[in-house]
């Protein structure tokens, strides 16, 4: 089983979505579990979760102690020996990708911590091997919703959780992007389906669809190619 550890100031904000998407189906088939961890539980009583920064500047910075304590517990309560990752969601960290994903789902256990503020202790990151990974070049009000999206691009690609053929037929299974999709009706408002998908012949769809996932990578990411 995929075990995933969410170390949030927020974790009320998982439970929607977890429940309602395919992390939730893979729940229910019990191909992952998941465990939330709020950060002010892991603080004494009159504690803060953040601190100003030393040095001065705006904002604040989320102090290390409570997300220390955390780690530490998930990982004495962990079996020995498991493959694991600590992600922290980070406009300051490599881009997060579909190998990236590949990759994690790949893993025993994941472990996200969700930073708020200014960000956190940079200490962290000498402590535990901490994976910072980026949703892209633009900065949001804390990592929950970076979170959100790692962990649906991973769960997805766990073992089981859906079916083997659908995931390696979609963009960035190989070097393109997916090809366009069609449903009913075959004409709307004067745009037509692709004739060949109503033909029936399945070499020519498929051969139509792999010249269409070029032809789109080309066009939107040529450096794909």
């Amino acid at each position: 089983m995929f075990a995933i550890d969410i170390v949030s100031l927020f974790p009320e904000v998982f439970a929607p979505f977890v429940g309602l998407s395919i992390i939730g189906r893979a729940l229910e088939g019990g191909m992952v579990d998941v465990h939330y961890h709020n950060i002010l539980d892991a603080l004494e009583s009159g504690e803060r979760a953040d601190e100003r920064p030393y040095g001065g500047g705006p904002g604040m910075v989320m102090r290390i102690e409570p997300l220390a304590k955390i780690l530490d517990e998930i990982v004495a309560a962990a079996p020995p020996n498991e493959r694991r990752a600590i992600v922290l969601p980070s406009p300051a960290g490599k881009h997060f990708e579909q190998d990236d994903a590949a990759r994690l789902s790949r893993l025993d256990r994941l472990i996200i911590v969700c930073g708020h503020y200014e960000g956190i202790d940079e200490r962290l990151g000498a402590l535990y091997p901490l994976e910072e990974l980026s949703l892209g070049d633009f900065v949001m009000t804390g990592g929950e919703i970076a979170a959100l999206a790692i962990l649906d691009a991973t769960v997805r690609l766990v073992e089981g959780t859906l079916p083997k053929q659908s995931v390696s037929q979609e963009s960035f299974s190989g070097d393109s992007l997916d090809h366009p999709a069609y449903t009913r009706p075959p004409r709307f408002r004067g745009v037509d389906v692709p004739q060949v998908l109503l033909s029936g012949d399945h070499a020519k769809i498929a051969e139509w669809r792999r010249e269409a996932s070029r032809a789109r990578t080309r066009a939107r990411r040529p450096d794909m190619g």
